[in-house]
């Protein structure tokens, strides 16, 4: 059955409904677009593998992140009901583009209320800042760690009319959860869908299917059955992504001729080790992590080499 159930996302970058509040006042998340893969050479820093101290290639993928800023502070109150919405504070310093996305401006701001269970920060991107043309910018909840809910506001208030750059959230070498909307593969069959195996060159009517539908009795077709039907776009989580390097000189890793079906990076930029879901051009949401490695202590990392080699194949 893999992942189940398989439900296709609403929009197409993701939701994040809790986050790891931590001790600190900072912000808990950051979106970065994806722009693509490359390499580099590091220094093996973990004490349990075969090669370390070693200097080793490793896969990473590049996450541009322009400035985002600050649209509204939100405070929520527990009820027997759910969690609802109290009121919000508006910035006042609110980009023209938003209007793309809201409709209109908020005229109408809200009052500070003495007493509330959580508050959250929404922001909203400058896809303008990038080089694709997108110009629609995405709005989206941030959480505000902390323990002393004080604390936690009067951080807050600090940020409502900044723009916040991800190295004000994020430092080198640390792990983070990436919460991205996966690629729409279509229609698929039970083969690339779920695994099925493939039946021999004498199978009745299909190769590329199950046998059965299932037994005689109960007479119905389980939801366990593999049957095909649409795949990917769904929304996943990993854990425990490394961040290797933060930077804001985007020639330091622009390659030649830029980024596949991306173009050249003009932002700050992240490098994740390893893939992260999703196509090039879509929108990443990078939190702190809910299931961090507590035992494993890995230095800093060292990058000695990146790659900027053409991704054109030519």
């Amino acid at each position: 059955m893999q992942i189940w159930p398989r439900k296709r996302a609403r929009r197409m970058y993701a939701r994040i409904s809790s986050w790891e509040r931590g001790a600190t006042n900072k912000l808990l998340s950051f979106p970065g677009y994806k722009a693509g893969m490359t390499h580099v050479m590091m220094k093996e820093s973990n004490p349990n593998a075969t090669f370390k101290g070693m200097a080793i290639a490793c896969p990473v993928t590049v996450i541009e992140c322009p400035p985002v800023k600050v649209f509204a502070l939100r405070f929520y109150q527990s009820t027997p009901d759910g969690t609802k919405l109290i009121s919000q504070i508006f910035s006042t310093k609110l980009d023209k583009e938003l209007e793309r996305k809201i409709g209109h401006l908020p005229k109408k701001n809200g009052k500070e209320p003495e007493q509330f269970s959580d508050l959250r920060l929404v922001v909203y991107t400058q896809p303008k800042l990038v080089g694709f043309g997108k110009k629609k910018p995405e709005v989206m909840e941030v959480g505000i760690g902390g323990v002393d809910d004080k604390s936690r506001l009067a951080f807050a208030k600090q940020l409502l009319d900044k723009e916040i750059r991800v190295s004000e959230v994020f430092t080198e070498g640390q792990f983070v959860d990436s919460h991205s909307i996966t690629k729409g593969k279509g229609f698929q069959g039970t083969v690339k869908r779920y695994g099925v195996k493939i039946r021999q060159h004498k199978a009745e009517k299909t190769k590329r299917g199950i046998g059965t539908l299932g037994s005689w009795h109960p007479n119905r077709v389980e939801y366990t059955v593999a049957q095909p039907g649409k795949m990917g776009n769904h929304q996943r989580t990993e854990f425990n992504k490394r961040i290797l390097k933060i930077a804001d000189k985007p020639e330091t890793i622009n390659p030649a001729g830029g980024f596949l079906r991306y173009g050249l990076v003009k932002n700050d930029y992240i490098l994740i080790k390893g893939s992260v879901g999703g196509p090039t051009k879509r929108l990443i949401t990078l939190a702190e992590p809910r299931r961090a490695p507590l035992k494993l202590k890995l230095a800093p990392p060292q990058l000695s080499y990146i790659s900027l080699s053409s991704k054109q194949k030519r």
